[in-house]
């Protein structure tokens, strides 16, 4: 099959500001391609490496107008673009089908004036396929890099410096991957990375990780810890990419989806013991893994946490209505936990049935375990405090505890 002769379902759809400002019905078509994309390469990559060039040089054009103050749009395009790189760099083409990929991939990098197409040059090398593909584009990009350096104006900025050093690292020339990087005006880690890299290659671990520790004071110490874990992994110490990185390099948006990054990059570690040493790394903050180390089946260790520092009230109320028809006594538990700390002044919104609702399920929890006496007596003396927050528990709670 000719390249040229296969419809595309995604390419007409691609047209110059084909979806106005929205931005969800380009994140779908962006998506769709990608699938469209990755199912033809499956029986035919070099076919699915050509769709995969088509959509670098039409998805930026496609989506100029698209509100991307969200970075929802980036996001997409960025992960559409690194799902690309490998379909073009494994696709059965010889070198000359190559060369054109190639040229047509670097215009398109070019002339993406919004930075969507901003991480292809870190990747240039993979994408180029070949260590002697990687070490053409290198020769062809040193001089202008080092021009670019040397005559460097404020706020200037040269596509090609990472996509050199990116195709040195790829061809293997360590060492002048290395004398290109002493004549950089400052040190920057996107493109220092790569020396970093060099160094493991030629030198070993210690070498690198030196390396980092000098670009730290001076750079974004998140993306150099990943970078070191990612590499310490790579060359099996597992150990030590866990103990110096993985608590603080696999943050996400929640604590439960922290917890699930580390277990999926530390597949061997244990669970548990992954949840003891994120609650140790987060001092003070105990409370907040209190849902997590619910959900993941840890209940006492949830209910020491709930009591350890403060945890919002709406999440214990909510766990301890969930548990209280099979587990009164961690329900109670947690409603006591939820009072506390409502006195104590935590909470957002708190309304009314707020403080209702941990009263009842604590009086619930209480009844079926024997102990409505003691705890209501319990609550009694909790909402005795002086300060404005216990004066507004004990006024809600004043007709129950007569």
């Amino acid at each position: 099959m000719m390249l040229s002769a296969h419809k595309w379902t995604f390419a007409p759809r691609f047209r110059r500001n084909a979806f106005g400002w929205r931005s969800q019905p380009a994140i779908q078509r962006v998506k769709e391609a990608v699938a469209e994309i990755k199912k033809v390469a499956k029986t035919d990559s070099a076919l699915g490496g050509d769709g995969a060039v088509i959509f670098l040089e039409k998805v930026v054009p496609a989506i100029e107008q698209v509100d991307s103050s969200s970075g929802a749009m980036g996001t997409a395009v960025r992960n559409a673009m690194l799902a690309m790189v490998p379909l073009i760099a494994q696709a059965d083409v010889d070198e000359q089908q190559r060369g054109k990929w190639l040229e047509r991939i670097w215009a398109a990098y070019q002339e993406d004036g919004y930075g969507y197409l901003d991480d292809l040059g870190e990747v240039w090398g993979e994408i180029c396929g070949t260590r002697e593909k990687a070490s053409e584009w290198a020769d062809r990009l040193m001089d202008s890099v080092r021009a670019h350096w040397k005559d460097r104006k404020p706020g200037g900025y040269y596509h090609g410096v990472s996509a050199c050093l990116s195709s040195l690292f790829k061809a293997e020339r360590y060492e002048e991957l290395l004398a290109l990087l002493e004549g950089a005006p400052r040190t920057f880690w996107h493109d220092h990375r790569f020396g970093f890299l060099a160094l493991g290659r030629i030198s070993g671990k210690e070498a690198a990780m030196a390396f980092a520790e000098k670009c730290a004071h001076i750079n974004d110490q998140h993306l150099i810890d990943q970078d070191c874990e990612e590499y310490l992994l790579s060359i099996g110490e597992m150990d030590e990419a866990y103990r110096r990185y993985a608590m603080r390099t696999n943050r996400a948006s929640t604590h439960l989806n922290t917890f699930r990054a580390v277990v999926k990059k530390y597949p061997l570690k244990d669970p548990a013991v992954v949840l003891m040493d994120l609650i140790e790394s987060t001092p003070g903050q105990e409370g907040k893994w209190f849902a997590t180390a619910r959900q993941l089946g840890f209940r006492d260790l949830a209910l020491h946490l709930a009591g350890k520092s403060p945890c919002d009230p709406h999440t214990l109320n909510r766990a301890a209505r969930d548990t209280v028809g099979d587990d009164p006594e961690f329900a109670l538990g947690v409603a006591m936990a939820s009072l506390h700390w409502l006195c104590q002044g935590y909470g957002y919104e708190i309304t009314g049935m707020d403080v209702l609702s941990p009263y009842r399920l604590a009086i619930q929890g209480a009844e079926q375990t024997g102990q409505r006496e003691a705890v209501r007596q319990q609550i009694m003396e909790l909402v005795m405090g002086k300060d404005r927050d216990c004066k507004f528990v004990r006024d809600i709670l004043a007709p129950y505890l007569r």
